[in-house]
């Protein structure tokens, strides 16, 4: 394995097993109850001893050796809480590895729910080394936007026309040269340097259907629906842990993985946090978890912009907010508009990750012009896909994140936490469900050299030392995004308009030559150093002239139909007359 830029870290902060052994990793023990009186919990693993309590000593503590197949021993038996990007891949990892896993999942079947997620290159080097078919199936549903312009425009100075142009100093001198990008970003160029497959998204229900189908390949009942874990019991070194379902049972395993996402029940107990999703009453708190400081709204569309096959993402910046557009596939646009709003200030349903789309406060409202009305001024790029966009497709989310555990481990006895559950981020960077990637991958190779059952324990603290610095240094990556370009970001300075007169504005147009050449080529080389897979340079070139053929046949098809069928949405007032839409800024006061 390959772990480069150490340094830059800093930017930003077995034997054979006695013929007697029996295979108590098969065995599923459940407590039963008896006039309301809860019998005593007992290990699989004491009861697997006591069986063969007559036979040698050295017998009894073969009974506790683990194995994978090429070393002798019994299997691992790992319990995993939750069946999201996390959990699944974890369960991948370690039913390769030869473990037993089951996933206890929350939601009552496998459904077709939830938006794209986006992968950088570190997370495709991970999938890579997992293994190889499931990189493959992963690379046909995936929607490269690496390979292409990814930056930041001026949010009142782009010309509404979606342009390629230079982000260059020229207009400081020239008052005719285009000054609608601020920055790009070096994608493409620190993924050349590990020679990794080019960031981009993929549709979060292809994902689960290739992880669940990889999995049940290797496991058909690994998961178990409808029945999440609710607590757990440390039954000390060796003897495992007991673990509580929703439905009152419990089961035994080695090993408890808790990657039930951000308000996770495993994390409430560990870290004893008041119960799941318990709010302060200013809502300012949440499961021990702070609210960010900003509210997010997002929607979707098709629409084919002139810039539309050379950008991958933009982030259009403005005052005190900045807009997100991605292409994410199939012709389609998601978007994503960030205020600065106190927590509860909810406007839009909130149906993401699978949660129940619930009502609109206002049902009313068009949440298409409401957003519009707060970016009053800004460039006509913003306005046109706003304006394409359904306002039924909106949603909202108030966006929490967690600081780094640099104090209280991820691990507890024979317990543990991965992904959202323990590192919950800011989604600036795209790396929430890359460094969940991460865990699952480093926690299955640090199990897997487990070779003793009471050694458990001391191999998730090793686990948590082996991620807490790289995954603290993206936590705090991912928040500085935000809080940078809300509270210290601002429309640049430029000598030819009156746009950006506020220290602000000088302080973005200084800081533009650092970013540029400087913070964020350090930035990406940081999250692409983790590179398990070692480098690929003929693999992502070839991957990327097969993408460019497949994406932009399934983009002009489904313009196509959205030409054919008018893809005109009647709810709400007519926002798409020309005539109704606020003059912009830049036309109205350019000199």
């Amino acid at each position: 394995m390959k772990f480069v830029g150490s340094s830059l870290v800093a930017i930003a902060t077995a034997s054979t097993v006695g013929a007697f052994m029996l295979q108590p990793s098969v065995i599923v023990q459940q407590r039963t109850i008896h006039s309301g009186t809860e019998e005593a919990p007992v290990s699989v693993l004491k009861m697997a001893n006591d069986e063969i309590n007559g036979f040698a000593t050295a017998a009894s503590k073969d009974s506790d050796l683990l194995g994978i197949p090429a070393r002798p021993g019994r299997p691992i038996k790992v319990a995993i809480a939750g069946g999201g990007v996390g959990g699944l891949t974890a369960a991948l990892c370690m039913l390769k590895k030869g473990f037993d896993v089951t996933v206890y999942e929350k939601t009552s079947a496998f459904a077709r729910f939830g938006g794209p997620i986006q992968f950088a290159s570190n997370a495709l080097s991970v999938l890579k080394e997992i293994d190889d078919k499931l990189f493959d199936r992963v690379m046909e549903k995936f929607t490269f936007t690496g390979t292409r312009t990814c930056g930041i425009k001026d949010g009142l100075r782009a010309d509404g026309s979606f342009r390629m142009t230079d982000d260059s100093l020229d207009y400081l001198w020239n008052p005719d040269a285009p000054a609608d990008w601020f920055v790009k970003f070096p994608l493409k160029e620190c993924a050349d340097l590990f020679g990794l497959p080019y960031t981009g998204v993929i549709d979060r229900p292809d994902l689960q259907e290739i992880l669940i189908d990889e999995c049940k390949a290797l496991k058909k009942d690994f998961i178990v629906n409808g029945n999440p874990v609710t607590a757990y019991e440390n039954l000390g070194n060796g003897e495992g842990v007991s673990v509580t379902l929703a439905d009152g049972t419990n089961v035994e395993a080695d090993v408890l993985v808790g990657s039930d996402g951000i308000w996770s029940a495993v994390r409430n107990q560990m870290y004893n946090e008041g119960g799941i999703k318990s709010t302060s009453k200013n809502q300012k708190v949440r499961q021990g978890c702070k609210y960010s400081g900003y509210t997010v709204f997002a929607g979707e569309t098709i629409l084919k912009t002139a810039d539309y096959y050379e950008t991958g993402y933009k982030v259009y910046i403005g005052p005190q907010r900045y807009f997100v557009t991605s292409d994410v596939g199939g012709g389609r646009i998601q978007w994503y508009a960030f205020f600065a709003f106190p927590p509860g200030s909810k406007k839009a349903p909130s149906g993401w990750g699978g949660s129940v789309r619930d009502a609109q406060a206002d049902p009313e409202e068009n949440l298409v012009q409401y957003i519009k009305s707060l970016h009053e001024g800004w460039s006509d790029e913003v306005m046109t896909v706003l304006d394409a966009t359904s306002p039924d497709s909106v949603e909202q989310r108030d966006l929490y994140d967690r600081s780094p555990e640099f104090f209280r481990s991820w691990a507890d006895g024979n317990v543990v936490l991965i992904g959202d559950a323990v590192h919950a981020m800011m989604p600036n960077l795209g790396q929430g469900g890359c460094q969940a990637i991460e865990d699952a991958y480093v926690l299955t190779e640090t199990l897997a050299a487990t070779k003793n059952a009471e050694k458990i324990p001391d191999s998730l603290q090793e686990f948590y030392r082996a991620r807490i610095v790289r995954a603290s240094a993206v936590q705090f990556l991912s928040r500085l995004a935000s809080d940078l370009i809300i509270n210290a970001f601002d429309t640049p300075w430029s000598p030819h308009d009156n746009l950006g007169k506020s220290w602000k504005s000088y302080l973005t147009f200084f800081w533009k030559p650092i970013l540029q050449y400087v913070i964020f080529p350090l930035q990406f080389a940081f999250l692409y150093s983790y590179y398990p897979s070692g480098r690929m340079d003929d693999i992502a070139k070839a991957l990327d002239e097969r993408w460019q053929v497949t994406h932009k046949e399934s983009a002009e098809e489904a313009f196509e139909r959205a030409s054919e069928d008018g893809f005109k949405f009647e709810s709400g007032p007519s926002f798409f007359k020309k005539a109704e839409q606020p003059e912009t800024v830049l036309a109205a006061r350019k000199d």
